[in-house]
């Protein structure tokens, strides 16, 4: 795929979309491991498969159902993706962003990503929500490297503010009135798909990472890069402390996102409709 055909592409795409799901979203979200529940929120819900849509990857992670999904959300027009794309998968980052491209020509003007990931603060627990203030991309690779289209976003995007303040705000309200251990925190991105060792941990925590996953970063990129205002929030799966390490259980780690996905799905719900889109 050709950098310059990017624009084209996705308006290929949003126009399949658009045909199929009668959207004009407000805000996209992209659902993480785990965390599907959401889907089941959405009202008069429309949804479409991954492989109807046009440039569209195809989904290779077991938890993530593959097809994107357009209703209403706590009084807001959204359009869901339900599973995402991952690097380590094989796709090009180009491909694991333009989902967010075509949320963006869709019409949306926020993009609510989340996750699950491995919390390294000794003092979150497995369970409790991290509201993403700030990431640090780890990856080696950016999604924007390669000619840019300037119809789509600018060369050089400020990256000193990538996640929404007054959405943050909104968020931790809401955390606060439903009393949901929420905190603020910094997502490393890594590409996986191994998890890490206890001397990487160990350098993440010492550069000021909070929690560690191996997506999000490269979506929150060609997001600010677009334009649209980010709400980030990642659910700790497992405790990643270096000196009380223990081996991970994928079982588990899905278990425990599925366990917390309610306080999540109160979290989007609850901050999307009081949110000025």
């Amino acid at each position: 795929m050709a950098k310059h055909d990017l624009a084209a592409r996705v308006e290929e795409a949003s126009a399949a979309v658009s045909r199929e799901l009668e959207c004009r979203p407000q805000a996209g979200i992209i659902l993480g491991t785990g965390l599907g529940g959401l889907a089941e929120r959405v009202e008069d819900a429309r949804s479409m498969s991954y492989a109807d849509i046009p440039f569209f990857p195809e989904s290779t992670v077991e938890t993530h159902a593959g097809r994107l999904l357009a209703g209403t959300l706590a009084g807001k027009d959204v359009v869901a993706m339900e599973g995402r794309f991952h690097y380590y998968e094989g796709y090009t980052l180009e491909q694991v962003t333009f989902p967010v491209r075509v949320m963006k020509a869709l019409g949306a003007k926020a993009l609510v990503v989340t996750n699950a990931c491995g919390g390294m603060n000794p003092l979150h627990e497995p369970g409790d929500i991290i509201l993403i203030d700030d990431h640090i991309n780890l990856m080696g690779v950016n999604p924007l490297v390669g000619p840019n289209d300037e119809s789509l976003g600018p060369r050089f995007p400020d990256m000193s503010e990538p996640y929404d303040q007054e959405l943050l705000r909104l968020a931790e309200a809401v955390a606060l009135e439903h009393n949901i251990r929420a905190h603020r925190g910094v997502y490393v991105g890594v590409t996986g798909p191994c998890l890490e060792t206890r001397a990487e941990y160990r350098f993440l925590r010492g550069i000021g990472a909070d929690v560690v996953g191996m997506s999000t970063v490269p979506e929150v990129i060609v997001a600010v890069h677009a334009k649209l205002r980010v709400l980030g929030m990642s659910v700790i799966t497992d405790q990643c402390l270096p000196d009380a390490l223990e081996p991970a259980k994928i079982e588990t780690i899905v278990a425990v996102a599925g366990e917390a996905g309610p306080k999540l799905e109160t979290l989007v719900s609850e901050t999307l409709a009081r949110a000025n889109l």
